[in-house]
């Protein structure tokens, strides 16, 4: 009904507002579009099952990257005392 927004507050979660954004494709073409959020471009996702097999795994690789390997810690057992005995003495 067009009298209840009149009366009171909307009840509506979204608003109708759309802004223009340019939805570039993976093939390069691009597209003028409203969407719902201001945004200048949008990019579509790159179908990975389309690639050649050492590109894929080229991008699997950058977008989950190797975790760091933990540095073994220093004991006293390889440690030679004797190197350092002349700071001992006053």
């Amino acid at each position: 009904n067009s009298n209840r927004a009149a009366i009171c507050h909307l009840q509506r979660q979204r608003y109708g507002r759309r802004y223009p954004v340019l939805l570039v494709s993976t093939d390069g073409s691009s597209v003028r579009l409203r969407y719902s959020e201001p945004k200048r471009i949008l990019m579509m996702p790159l179908d990975s099952s389309t690639l050649p097999e050492a590109e894929r795994k080229a991008r699997l690789r950058r977008h989950f990257p190797t975790k760091p390997k933990a540095k073994e810690e220093e004991t006293f057992e390889r440690i030679d005392l004797d190197t350092y005995k002349k700071f001992w003495k006053k």
